[in-house]
């Protein structure tokens, strides 16, 4: 059984102030694997003045100092990468495999970035007569999600620690463990006291006295747009900096010269991992009227042969959704798109056939659906896939940016110059061309009310940093000089 009881304040692990008890559940038995402690506003008033006190000395360290650090987090990460992977399988149901080469796999990647990015960022640079610096911020508040939980948590804490900023972590309530296992390798690492707090707990009781606190100069966000919303408005009063990473729908636009078979099956395949609950999902698929047919006839081909499962079966390509709350907000959308007309192509309603026990949802495709549906409104987060026709390329393009999000998009096209010069032309923070993957170094974020600022690779530590300038530093050379 895990236990994540205690939080992690000024380097050692002490017992909430008087928090609730709560079950970690197994989405897969639906059994409970641990228990988390929530915490309480004095519990973040702790962090908070642990983190406080360690600025004035880590804010100070040299670059090489910093590298130095990171890198003893990889070399402390690594051997916890299986204990890592078993956590996030156990709390969110994500298989094995994909648990061990991906989940935890990105968690020490952000680190790498983070060392990579450091050795080229300029801390300082001249203009005319002024120094200008960039300084850590000061004390970060990190609330992240469950879906990704290691990899948001350190593509925050990498940037972090690599701008000389000190930090209160608020995990996910639902996917604590990894959380957990984390701070043991920053304590293995030798991360100094106070640099790093983490207090568990949930948005009412934790994140908004994070939020809210007068002692925390920046708040980092990656989570629904509601509760991203409400940490916006907790923030304001302390006209603190926030950094959001919100929800997304995903346009994918398949051109008409695009290899159709490959296009959608790298489409659907991106749609159901990590059983869809990512928020830069290629959750809408946009195809060509005259192709459309075929397309759907690849899509639900696709689907059927996703093999829903346990997560240690090795047989398993998708696992179940986190939770019972989410299985259901799935299951209802799901019927709002039958009752609004869209037809289902494969999956529907229910769980797969033999899973009664599991959050498992059935990989589902809909097909003749309109923009204007529920399902191509809202984020879904499951594995469920909206196909949309389109009769030209403009259209198209109409119908990707006619979203209240703007994260992420994708374009498959005969050429990378023409699937580029429509990516050009979509209002998100970035875009896939024909079928590449993400990439750690570049920047992620979106548009709209995905949010606002960047994670990841030099961006990522650019978020952190305050920019000061020194007039008169650098004085001009005297008049005739040679």
């Amino acid at each position: 059984m895990y236990d994540c009881t205690k939080n992690y304040i000024d380097g050692v692990w002490v017992a909430s102030s008087g928090g609730s008890l709560h079950e970690i559940i197994n989405p897969a038995s639906e059994r409970s694997i641990g228990r988390v402690s929530f915490g309480t506003a004095q519990d973040v008033d702790r962090a908070v003045a642990a983190a406080r006190s360690a600025l004035a000395g880590f804010s100070q360290w040299t670059v090489a100092q910093r590298i130095e650090l990171l890198e003893r987090i990889v070399d402390a990460y690594l051997p916890r990468s299986g204990d890592m992977a078993a956590a996030i399988s156990a709390e969110m149901g994500a298989p094995a495999g994909f648990a061990l080469k991906a989940q935890a796999a990105s968690g020490v990647e952000q680190f790498r970035a983070a060392i990579d990015a450091l050795q080229t960022l300029e801390f300082e640079e001249t203009i005319g007569t002024t120094r200008v610096v960039r300084e850590p911020i000061g004390v970060c508040g990190l609330i992240t999600p469950w879906n990704w939980p290691v990899n948001q948590i350190a593509c925050k804490v990498a940037p972090a620690l690599a701008a000389g900023c000190t930090m209160v972590l608020k995990p996910s309530e639902i996917a604590p463990v990894n959380a957990t296992i984390f701070a043991e390798i920053l304590a293995a690492a030798g991360v100094p006291r106070g640099v790093f707090n983490l207090v568990h707990g949930d948005g009412p009781g934790v994140g908004s006295a994070l939020s809210a606190h007068p002692g925390v100069d920046m708040m980092s966000f990656t989570g629904s747009t509601r509760a991203g919303v409400l940490v916006a408005k907790a923030a304001a009063d302390t006209v603190k900096r926030v950094a959001q990473e919100l929800g997304g729908k995903s346009a994918n636009i398949i051109l008409q010269g695009a290899p159709l078979e490959r296009a959608v099956v790298s489409g659907v395949r991106a749609m159901f991992s990590n059983s869809g609950q990512s928020c830069n999902a290629p959750s809408r698929m946009l195809v060509p009227e005259g192709r459309y047919e075929e397309a759907v006839a690849i899509a639900a081909a696709t689907a059927a042969k996703t093999v829903v499962g346990d997560p240690l079966d090795a047989a398993t390509h998708i696992g179940p959704v986190v939770s019972a709350n989410q299985y259901d907000k799935i299951q209802a959308l799901i019927r709002k798109g039958l009752d609004e007309g869209a037809r289902l192509a494969a999956g529907g309603p229910g769980k797969p056939e033999g899973l009664q026990t599991g959050y498992y949802v059935r990989p589902t495709v809909f097909r003749d659906v309109r923009n204007d549906m529920t399902i191509a409104r809202e984020e879904i987060f499951g594995p469920v896939l909206c196909m949309i026709p389109y009769a030209t390329v403009e259209e198209a393009i109409r119908i990707a940016n006619d979203t209240d999000y703007g994260l992420s998009g994708y374009v498959y096209g005969a050429t990378t110059e023409e699937a580029l010069a429509v990516a050009r032309r979509l209002r998100t923070g970035m875009v896939h061309l024909n079928g590449a993957p993400t990439d750690v170094h570049a920047p992620f974020g979106g548009y709209k009310q995905s949010g606002n600022g960047r994670e990841w690779g030099v961006h990522g530590i650019e978020e952190f940093l305050e920019i000061k300038a020194i007039l008169g530093a650098t004085p001009l050379p005297a008049s005739g000089a040679a």
